[in-house]
């Protein structure tokens, strides 16, 4: 049972990396605000619903598999925090902002690549770490 959740764990997340490298298509697609706007609301959801996916599956096994409670348990509950607010405020960011106005348009734009790169870099920085520490390297 551990094993399996696990494996499931593992595969939601490389999922989810995938997930957010087509991120980067979300400001290349839209140009028109409005669209940018429902697309950005879209893909905040679908983000949530994974990464709350991953949680869920790194908690059953945490408790089925009587795993310890470590640092690296810690550091993901962390990462899931960050990664969170990072979201909510880029969501937040692009609900509340004017964009009929180019500037704030490009602005936001810009911004959603930044923080989907940031997401990227702290889930792929985690796995590899999670992958070194595995192997007992």
């Amino acid at each position: 049972m551990l094993e399996q959740m696990l494996l499931t764990h593992s595969i939601l997340n490389y999922i989810f990396i995938g997930f957010l490298v087509m991120g980067f298509l979300v400001p290349v697609i839209s140009k028109e605000p409005l669209k940018f706007k429902k697309i950005s609301f879209i893909y905040t959801m679908i983000f949530q619903a994974i990464i709350t996916m991953i949680l869920f599956s790194g908690i059953v096994a945490l408790v089925s598999g009587d795993m310890p409670f470590d640092i690296s348990i810690i550091l993901m509950i962390g990462v899931f925090a960050v990664m969170m607010g990072i979201e909510i405020s880029k969501h937040k960011r692009i609900k509340k902002a004017n964009l009929e106005d180019e500037a704030t348009f490009a602005m936001l734009r810009s911004g959603f690549t930044k923080a989907s790169a940031l997401n990227l870099l702290v889930i792929v920085a985690l796995t590899v770490f999670m992958m070194v520490q595995s192997k007992g390297l």
